[in-house]
């Protein structure tokens, strides 16, 4: 699985990574997370504010810091893909 939190680095992106982090955890996968903090990678994946989170290529979120539990249902989501 393929993680991507997309956000200069700010509070709320460091947020969002967090909580991603802890999920991964919670439900024990394994997962690829990385930052992408470069404004030209970022609009690539077309959103229009960050944070963005972004799981196996396919943007979930941006422009909020989504809840765990939002978290925990796209993750798991992709993971029976």
């Amino acid at each position: 699985m393929e993680i991507r939190i997309l956000g200069p680095g700010c509070p709320r992106c460091q947020e969002v990574e967090k909580r991603t982090i802890d999920v991964l955890s919670e439900l024990n996968i394994a997962a690829d997370v990385q930052k992408v903090t470069d404004m030209k990678q970022i609009m690539e994946y077309k959103i229009m504010a960050t944070p963005g989170l972004v799981i196996n290529g396919k943007v979930k979120c941006s422009g909020k810091i989504p809840s765990k539990d939002d978290i925990k249902k796209w993750i798991e989501e992709e993971k029976s893909h």
